[in-house]
């Protein structure tokens, strides 16, 4: 009587393939049902000059939504599935370490300014992952942000999101 193998997960084995396809089909669909909506509100129609704003962007999230349906059936149902590791936890962690301050830096942007936004961020990166000093990350992360503000404000005259610091100062 032959005993049977159970191949075990590492603690560190956390998502296989299979799990990232279904997980980015369901994100993708996510994304398409968004255009349809948002094409669907500024109108999908024809008009006597054309189609609506929103005729090929619905159209496009039909197409978007419909194949991100296929993939996932396709990797839910497949006889192949694939369970081999995509990414270990400890990887995962380290890109989590980039993503949540990427995606704090965009939702924070909205209500300090991309100026001073982007100052922290770039100060709380060297700061965190490389481990500069703080004159060299006042420094730096204080440059950057006043040569964006130069370049776009006042060279390109374009108009990016400012907060309560830009109001003070008189922009």
């Amino acid at each position: 009587m032959e005993q049977k193998q159970t191949q075990e997960r590492p603690r560190s084995a956390w998502l296989t393939y299979q799990a990232a396809e279904e997980i980015v089909a369901v994100a993708i669909f996510l994304v398409g049902v968004v255009m349809m909506m948002d094409g669907h509100r500024i109108g999908i129609g024809w008009a006597s000059d054309g189609p609506k704003a929103g005729y090929f962007p619905f159209r496009t999230g039909a197409i978007i939504s419909i194949s991100s349906v296929v993939v996932f059936l396709r990797a839910f149902f497949s006889k192949n599935r694939n369970h081999e590791l995509f990414v270990s936890w400890d990887r995962f962690k380290q890109v989590l370490c980039v993503l949540i301050p990427t995606v704090l830096y965009v939702l924070v942007t909205q209500f300090i300014g991309i100026y001073v936004a982007s100052a922290v961020f770039i100060g709380g990166f060297m700061r965190a992952m490389a481990r500069f000093s703080w004159h060299k990350v006042i420094l730096v992360s204080v440059g950057i942000s006043v040569a964006l503000f130069w370049m776009f404000e006042i060279q390109f005259m374009v108009p990016l999101p400012k907060g309560p610091l830009e109001s003070l100062l008189g922009y």
